[in-house]
């Protein structure tokens, strides 16, 4: 399956300044699969190191820093040369931040060997005050497989279809209906490669919940690679409360959903941990949306969603019957699972973590993008019902010159407010590019 991430690699193999290169994203993402692939793809050969799977490796590197003489091990131990015309892969790199400093070594010796490297809990050690490359090495994100991603698995002539759009207006009902069915597997299945891959080769549900079951204990595995023992059950606590979080209609993090008498102190380590891990996508208050955002964040105050919206649906324990259900997957838990996937698609697009902005108790705005020095309202609508008091009181108070509203009306630009069908979401970026052409022409 092919993965958007592949032309910014390509891009990165063929920078003649180009650096180490360091790839997030969470376990299951499809890290490994993409690294080989452009090592197959874009190199004579690549060389593979798995720091968990041959924990032996780290000697090379806590032993000295020659890069020589590491480049020379390594091709001895992996039975291939090292230069630069072959890939080299190291994977799991966490677990052995000395190779993780060495990046820096490679950087300025050896400039001519492509390196990159991954993790699945990466951002932990980012994060964890080890010696770090600092302006040596370059960073991508990898996340779960997009709508846009899945799609030409499934039904390639509505891809085809979405993809040769270069101006918004509505979309046919034939090609409304037909991908708002495929949408609603979609938020079924969730982005996990091993989930799609399921579904692909079975064509069930049934087959996908094992997967996503087992990945859900896969990563409660992870909890327990916290150094602190005693917040381990905290990080777990936090990530199984998700769905009651986003049941509300005021989905602020609550802590007693947590935990009865639970306190901030106690867990913000825990969802530190989560948010490092990749896990989740922390999204926080902003008490005056101005640019830069992160200057008027309010720290006291966010909102914590699953990575993928599988994970999501299976940890809240929604039957995957609910597909044939009407809109219910849209409306279920306050419309959080449709949320939940509307910022997966916009991290994904603009590789920002959006805010999110609040009047008192009278009005909320789902998130708030930042881009082209512009701040973007956006609102996401769960149903056909699209009154949205909330983006109208944001609108009257600060004129956004554009407002974005999810929902499953179909596509259409009108007085600054552009509604863009669920199943559109991972068009947003090209969509809102049209607009500020054309209001500059």
């Amino acid at each position: 399956m092919e993965r958007s991430l592949q032309q910014s690699l390509i891009t990165w193999k063929n920078n003649p300044n180009r650096l180490p290169l360091i790839l997030h994203g969470t376990r299951q993402v499809g890290k490994t699969y993409i690294m080989k692939w452009l090592g197959q793809q874009e190199f004579d050969r690549y060389a593979y190191f798995n720091f968990d799977e041959r924990p032996e490796l780290n000697d090379f590197f806590k032993l000295n820093k020659d890069v020589d003489r590491i480049i020379n091990a390594l091709s001895l131990i992996g039975g291939t040369p090292i230069n630069d015309s072959s890939l080299l892969i190291l994977d799991e790199i966490q677990e052995c931040p000395e190779a993780l400093n060495t990046l820096k070594y490679f950087a300025e010796k050896r400039p001519e060997i492509p390196i990159i490297c991954a993790g699945s809990l990466l951002g932990i050690s980012l994060n964890s005050g080890s010696s770090f490359p600092v302006g040596k090495v370059s960073f991508l994100s990898l996340f779960p497989m997009t709508f846009r991603e899945v799609l030409p698995n499934w039904r390639i002539e509505l891809f085809n279809y979405l993809e040769q759009i270069n101006s918004i207006e509505p979309l046919p009902s034939y090609f409304f209906n037909d991908l708002l069915d495929q949408f609603k597997i979609y938020l079924v299945t969730g982005g996990m490669p091993a989930v799609i891959n399921s579904f692909n080769d079975a064509h069930s549900f049934e087959t996908c919940e094992n997967v996503l079951q087992n990945l859900i204990l896969s990563y409660h595995g992870d909890f327990a690679k916290h150094p602190i023992m005693s917040d381990v059950a905290k990080i777990g606590q936090v990530f199984n409360s998700l769905p009651s979080q986003l049941a509300r209609e005021n989905k602020k993090f609550i802590y007693q959903l947590v935990r009865t008498g639970a306190r901030a102190r106690e867990y913000e380590d825990a969802i530190q941990w989560l948010n490092h891990s990749g896990m989740v996508h922390q999204i926080n208050l902003v008490s005056k949306p101005a640019i830069p955002m992160h200057a008027y964040i309010d720290l006291g105050a966010f909102k914590l969603y699953a990575f993928d919206v599988g994970i999501m649906r299976k940890m809240a324990k929604l039957s995957p019957l609910v597909y044939s259900e009407g809109n219910r997957l849209f409306t279920e838990f306050k419309g959080a699972m449709i949320e939940n996937y509307i910022l997966q698609s916009l991290i994904a697009q603009f590789s920002e973590i959006p805010t999110y902005w609040t009047s008192g108790n009278s009005a909320e705005v789902d998130f708030l993008l930042e881009y082209n020095n512009q701040i973007i309202p956006v609102e996401v609508k769960s149903d056909e019902n699209i009154k949205s008091r909330s983006l109208q009181i944001y609108n009257q108070k600060y004129s956004p010159k554009l407002r974005i509203r999810y929902s499953l009306k179909n596509l259409s630009y009108q007085e600054g407010l552009l509604n863009i069908p669920h199943f559109m979401s991972d068009y947003t970026k090209e969509l809102v590019d049209l607009i500020m052409i054309d209001n500059k022409s």
